[in-house]
């Protein structure tokens, strides 16, 4: 949003405070003062004001030339997981899962454009990128955010398709809004969302919604596979049936559960009116 239409009440170098802790990540765990004055469009001078308060406060560290976030940026995000229960009620069902297929799973929710991973139980790894609590991946490139999508009001499929780069990670990547609208609709119809390779190379998940006690998505569960060991046709026959019944257990759970504590206190899950429709039928 620009600058001019900003509401009174906000504080910029908040923002922009936060702009440099989010300017490291898996590729830049290390920048210099000009890259990160480069990445978040700040001048040297303020740059270096940000980073030398963070460092002040501990969430930064130096050796006088490159700049590192330390452990005690998990902090921030430790505050937001131990406040919520979904993660918790989740967990021993996928790690139930986990035992029965021997394949990763994993409980995500929307975040704006992305998918926040919420809970883990990893097996081997199959990705080049290390997923672990927070990791973060475009919604509509994944199994797991697009049955979260698929149940979005279909007004607000169409802003987020307008809004979308649908950039190809792959060469199988869908990068035209009516093959992902087309997409969205069977995953809502079906159920659940099968992704073939359109992330990453060799990597298949399949996903399916979670619910809670008034019907709403608030999140995903998925199963992530190597394309070496699973064909799509297995997927379908011998593991989303596990999948589906894990799901239908954690919507079992949250239905005996305070909603406000289980989801509202902060899975910042998109809660639409459209999810409120009765579940898709479970194939």
């Amino acid at each position: 949003m620009p600058a001019e239409v900003r509401a009174p009440y906000f504080v910029r170098s908040f923002e922009r405070g936060l702009a440099v802790i989010r300017a490291f990540d898996a590729d830049h765990p290390a920048l210099t003062l000009s890259e990160v004055a480069r990445a978040c469009d700040l001048t040297r001078a303020a740059a270096r004001r940000f980073l030398l308060t963070l460092a002040d406060l501990g969430y930064v560290q130096t050796d006088g030339r490159l700049f590192r976030l330390t452990p005690r940026v998990l902090e921030l995000g430790y505050s937001y997981l131990s406040s919520v229960t979904l993660p918790e009620i989740a967990a021993p069902h996928l790690e139930q899962l986990v035992a029965q297929v021997r394949e990763s799973s994993s409980l995500c929710v929307l975040d704006g454009d992305a998918v926040v991973y919420a809970a883990r139980v990893p097996t081997s790894r199959i990705m080049t990128a290390s997923i672990t609590v927070g990791t973060r991946f475009p919604a509509h490139v994944t199994s797991v955010g697009r049955v979260i999508l698929a149940h979005l009001p279909d007004d607000e499929i169409e802003a987020r398709l307008a809004r979308a780069e649908l950039t190809p990670l792959t060469a199988r990547t869908l990068v035209s809004a009516d093959a992902l609208r087309a997409e969205l609709h069977r995953v809502r119809r079906q159920g659940y969302a099968l992704v073939d390779q359109e992330l990453e190379e060799g990597l298949r998940s399949v996903a399916a919604p979670v619910r809670d006690r008034d019907g709403e998505v608030v999140a995903g569960v998925n199963i992530a596979v190597h394309a070496s060991r699973n064909s799509v046709e297995s997927v379908r026959r011998d593991l989303l049936p596990h999948l589906l019944a894990t799901v239908a257990r954690i919507d079992a759970d949250l239905r005996i559960t305070d909603p406000a504590r289980a989801v509202s206190r902060g899975t910042g899950t998109h809660r639409s009116s459209s999810s409120r429709s009765s579940p898709a039928p479970r194939p």
